[in-house]
């Protein structure tokens, strides 16, 4: 059976893959080739991926008993491109508790 943890860090490995799309795919797409389309699926997917993040990492945060200002970093994180990934890594190693 998946751990919270497990179920976390795909979560945020996939919120990420979605949130470098939206900037660095979709927002192009609609700004220099007039195809905003692809803004309003990539966003609502991000949109989807982004409540999951948060709500898997309440789950997570109970699971592993973590401090409240880990949670807020890791929180934190999901708002910049690429830590998503990094927070991956970190949490890696972490066994379940």
């Amino acid at each position: 059976m998946n751990s919270s943890l497990s179920i976390f860090r795909k979560v945020a490995v996939a919120e990420g893959i979605s949130y470098l799309l939206l900037l660095f795919v979709a927002m192009p797409l609609k700004y220099f080739a007039d195809l905003p389309l692809y803004v309003k699926y990539t966003g609502w997917a991000h949109g989807l991926l982004f409540v999951l993040y948060a709500a898997t990492l309440v789950l997570a945060w109970q699971e592993q008993k973590w401090k409240f200002g880990k949670v807020v970093l890791i929180f934190l994180a999901s708002l910049l491109p690429f830590m998503p990934f990094v927070v991956d890594r970190k949490l890696k190693d972490e066994r379940p508790k």
